[in-house]
C-alpha cells in the first residue's frame, strides 16, 4: 500500500522552528500496529491520522512509542494539510477524538489557525522528591492535571536553566511534565518533558497549554495570553481561556510531502 504523508512545523513562523508533525489522511483506519510502526518509523513527537466521517475528521495521535489522548501541535498540522492541501474549502474543521471528545480549529484573519480544545484544570498535590531529582530544580508549586504534572517556578531563568535525569524522570507516573514561569516577554514560559511517552522533550506542546492556560489565567487575572515554550526550537502561542474550553492559536508551516511504501 500506498499512503501520502505530510510533515509540517506546527506553531512556526518558517521551517526548522515550532513542532514538527507527521499527518496522514485516509480513506479507512488501518490497524493500530500500522500507525504505531508508522509513528516509530517517523521518529518525530507526534504522527497524526486522519478519518473523514461525514462533515467530522475523526483523528488519532501516536508517538514513537503509544497512542496519546491529545495532541494539540498535531492537530494544528493536521487542519494545516487538510485546508492546504486536501481541498477543505471552509473556514472550520471539526475533529473528533474517542479520547479527548470534539475538537476544532478555524482559521483567523491573521494566517493563524486556532484550537479549540478541552481546558484541563489542575489540583494541588505534595512535593513529590523524586520529580525535584530528577529536574534537579525545587518548584514553588506543583500541581496535577488529568495526565502531567505542572510545576511553577518564580522566574523564567530557572525553567531555561533545568536539566533534566531523563531515565530518573521517565519513571514518573505521568503522561509528561510542563515546568512554568512567568515569562520576561510573554505572559509566561514553559517546557515540557515526556520520557514515558518517547519525547524527552517536546518542542511545543500544545495539549500542555489546555492545563497552562486555566493556571495562568487565574493567576494573571487575564484570559488573554501569549506564551512561550522555551525548546531549543522554541515556539509562540496565543492562548484564551473560556470555560470550560481553551483556545490556542499558532501557524504552520510544510516541510514536507512524501510517500509511504508499506
Amino acid at each position: 500500500m500506498k499512503q501520502k504523508i505530510y510533515q509540517v512545523d506546527a506553531f512556526a513562523q518558517k521551517i526548522f522552528e515550532g513542532n514538527p508533525a507527521a499527518v496522514c489522511i485516509m480513506k479507512l483506519w488501518p490497524g493500530e500496529d500500522w500507525m504505531q510502526n508508522v509513528a516509530m518509523e517517523n521518529n518525530l513527537a507526534e504522527t497524526a491520522f486522519v478519518v473523514p466521517n461525514n462533515e467530522v475528521f475523526e483523528i488519532r495521535w501516536f508517538t514513537p512509542e503509544l497512542e496519546v489522548d491529545l495532541c494539540g501541535h498535531a492537530t494544528l498540522a493536521s487542519a494545516y494539510v487538510l485546508f492546504h492541501h486536501e481541498g477543505v474549502t471552509s473556514d472550520k474543521i471539526n475533529f473528533n477524538s474517542l479520547r479527548s471528545g470534539a475538537l476544532s480549529v478555524e482559521k483567523s484573519t491573521d494566517g493563524r489557525l486556532i484550537l479549540d480544545f478541552p481546558a484541563d484544570v489542575v489540583a494541588p498535590v505534595p512535593k513529590d522528591e523524586t520529580l525535584i531529582r530528577a529536574l534537579g530544580a525545587e518548584p514553588i508549586e506543583m500541581f496535577k492535571g488529568k495526565t502531567d504534572y505542572l510545576l511553577v517556578f518564580n522566574r523564567q531563568e530557572e525553567v531555561e536553566a533545568i536539566n533534566p535525569d531523563f531515565l530518573l524522570l521517565s519513571k514518573i507516573n505521568a503522561r509528561g511534565v510542563i515546568v512554568t514561569a512567568p515569562g520576561t516577554e510573554m505572559d509566561f514560559v514553559s517546557r515540557f518533558f515526556a520520557p514515558q511517552s518517547g519525547v524527552n522533550e517536546d518542542p511545543v506542546t500544545g495539549s500542555a497549554h489546555t492545563t497552562l492556560t486555566p493556571y495562568w489565567s487565574g493567576i494573571l487575572g487575564k484570559t488573554k495570553m501569549s506564551a512561550r515554550q522555551l525548546s531549543k526550537r522554541g515556539g509562540i502561542l496565543h492562548c484564551e481561556y473560556l470555560p470550560p474550553r481553551v483556545q490556542i492559536a499558532g501557524k504552520a508551516v510544510l516541510y514536507l510531502i512524501g510517500e509511504i511504501d508499506a
